[in-house]
């Protein structure tokens, strides 16, 4: 009887282990050691965001968009997570050309923008600037300007329009911050959590901008009016290159349309 007793254990047991390998926690594809070697000199001395990019943030984070790595077959998922921070480790890089172990392992290095930002805050009835905040480039994504800290605070259940540096004091809100921006469309932009997992559909418009599903159309997201339609350039090659590391890393290929040099900038 005890044996007869442990049988629908054993099933539930079973569902919820493949339940587990079909989506959910993307620890699955990405584990400690992988993060680490992906994103292998971010703790470096000279990088301003030594020790707040964790693993364990990020996984979190993830937990909390739950389409995120999770949509698709094994490689759709796993070329999404080499996207998404491939992307985000070009807007953090602290590489250089000859940097050790070459550039593209000098990700997430950075947590605020560089220099002497602006405070980024443009009219806006919805999400108005509180008094004094700057809304400067901060965590993964750089996340700047108060009509994206509004709604990005809003989504996640963070005031960020008060306080705006909360992205670069808590390292979970920090990535869902990133995570908000990845999963989010933007009209006519679609997000890129849609183009990394093979659900976007171009229109005719988007055909004949020449923006076509792939890796290219994501850049084209994120920056395309400063990088997009302009040839081969230095910006687009860097966010390739990342993306082609973190691809062999997680051993899984490219896909097709990397780059973005002959896509029109989204209106």
């Amino acid at each position: 009887m005890r044996f007869a007793s442990l049988i629908p254990l054993l099933l539930l047991a079973s569902v919820l282990g493949a339940a587990a390998q079909q989506g959910g926690d993307i620890g699955s594809l990405i584990s400690r050691d992988l993060f680490n070697e992906m994103l292998k000199h971010r703790n470096d001395g000279n990088c301003p965001a030594k020790g707040f990019y964790t693993y364990d943030a990020f996984i979190t984070a993830a937990k909390s968009f739950g389409g995120f790595g999770t949509t698709g077959d094994t490689d759709t998922r796993k070329r999404e997570i080499a996207a998404f921070l491939a992307q985000t480790s070009h807007e953090t890089t602290g590489g250089w050309a000859s940097a050790p172990d070459g550039p593209y392992a000098w990700g997430y290095c950075q947590l605020r923008e560089q220099g002497n930002p602006p405070d980024y805050c443009v009219a806006n009835q919805q999400w108005p600037c509180a008094p004094g905040k700057k809304y400067y480039g901060r965590g993964p994504i750089q996340i700047s300007y108060n009509y994206n800290y509004g709604p990005a605070g809003k989504a996640i259940n963070s005031d960020l329009l008060n306080n705006p540096d909360t992205v670069a004091t808590d390292p979970i809100i920090s990535f869902k911050t990133a995570l908000w921006f990845w999963t989010t469309p933007q009209s006519p932009k679609p997000s890129c959590h849609a183009v990394a997992a093979g659900q976007w559909q171009p229109s005719a418009a988007d055909t004949a901008a020449g923006r076509v599903p792939g890796y290219g159309v994501i850049t084209n997201i994120i920056n395309g009016g400063l990088e997009c339609g302009k040839g081969s350039n230095p910006q687009v090659q860097d966010r390739i290159g990342f993306y082609k590391r973190y691809c062999d890393l997680l051993k899984v290929g490219y896909g097709n349309n990397l780059d973005c040099y002959t896509q029109k900038p989204f209106a």
